[in-house]
């Protein structure tokens, strides 16, 4: 099954920030997101529930220190991920 992805503002607005600062990540993050769509839960991304604040959310790593923060949501009658946050771990936490 593929997971449509919804993109929030902010994750935009962090994503472009991010690639601006690192152009050489772009390809990670397409490729992290890619995967997303397929299995949000395959062992690759390392993905996990979060705890506190962004208890409803989940974590997936795209990199050595980079996070994509997203929830798994009801969108058009099907499953779907908003895509919430993005940067490194101190930034997303």
């Amino acid at each position: 099954m593929n997971y449509p992805l919804l993109r929030s503002s902010a994750f935009v607005r962090n994503a472009r920030k991010y690639v601006k600062k690192n152009p050489g990540l772009a390809a990670d993050i397409q490729e992290t997101l890619t995967a997303l769509c397929k299995d949000p839960f395959q062992p690759r991304l390392r993905t996990h529930k979060l705890k506190g604040d962004l208890k409803d959310s989940y974590a997936c790593s795209a990199g050595y220190d980079l996070r994509i923060i997203f929830k798994i949501v009801r969108y058009e009658q099907q499953q779907a991920i908003l895509l919430e946050a993005i940067g490194s771990h101190d930034e997303v936490y």
